[in-house]
């Protein structure tokens, strides 16, 4: 169920260091909106309409089935006992989002944790890498993240919100090495996928529109401009 944030996760440490290509707080907060939208696209949350005894965007929890993605699993249990704000939300999930879509990752065969040598005379934190233990995911990511970026190729629901979410929090130079003529290119594809294009104009699928809701509203808080924590 996890997909946008595992893919996600995989590409922001695909990278020299094996570690989260962005800071620690960007990297928490949009590896948390992932997982939210997971589950909207799974049609488990989604945000309060003007009919409903809850404020107008908080998030609420939807009747289903018990996920048993550990990844999933503890952001719905949150949204089941209280709806919530996308903001509240996310600062809730983004202390943990980092270390439960890694070792859900690690699990799965991907990547492996290494504790780097550090300076214990300074901090007591320990600082870990991930490196990528195979690249066949990883690779299918990007082929297919140049493929919408580039070649204008349509992109599922799920790469379509991997690209909303590295565009909004400014993040899609963290992940691509690109000349500047392709920069211009790519920023205004990705703009437009962020804005709900992709969503399909003739009978779409509940999901994808359930998606493409919640994602409007996460982009609001998300974004580095809204300030939200």
């Amino acid at each position: 169920m996890a997909r946008i944030a595992e893919d996600l996760g995989l590409l922001l440490l695909d990278n020299a260091s094996a570690q989260p290509a962005l800071d620690r707080t960007s990297h928490g907060r949009v590896l948390s909106a992932a997982v939210l939208l997971d589950l909207a696209y799974a049609c488990r949350i989604r945000p309060a309409v003007d009919s409903e005894p809850v404020e107008v965007g908080r998030l609420v929890a939807l009747i289903g089935p018990q996920p048993t993605d550990p990844v999933v699993a503890p952001a719905l249990q949150m949204l089941l006992r209280n709806p919530m704000s996308p903001a509240a939300a996310i600062a809730k999930l983004r202390r943990e989002a980092a270390g439960v879509v890694f070792s859900q990752l690690e699990r799965d065969g991907h990547i492996h944790r290494v504790r780097l040598q550090g300076n214990s005379f300074k901090s007591f934190k320990r600082v870990y890498a991930w490196p990528l233990l195979d690249r066949t995911r990883v690779d299918e990511i990007r082929a297919t993240l140049m493929s919408v970026l580039l070649d204008q190729s349509t992109p599922d629901p799920a790469m379509a919100a991997l690209i909303s979410l590295l565009h909004t929090v400014d993040g899609m130079s963290a992940v691509l090495s690109l000349n500047e003529r392709a920069w211009e290119w790519v920023r205004s594809r990705a703009g437009d996928i962020a804005s709900g294009t992709w969503v399909r104009e003739s009978e779409p699928e509940l999901a994808e529109v359930n998606l493409a809701v919640t994602i409007a509203a996460i982009r609001q808080v998300l974004a580095p401009r809204s300030g939200a924590s």
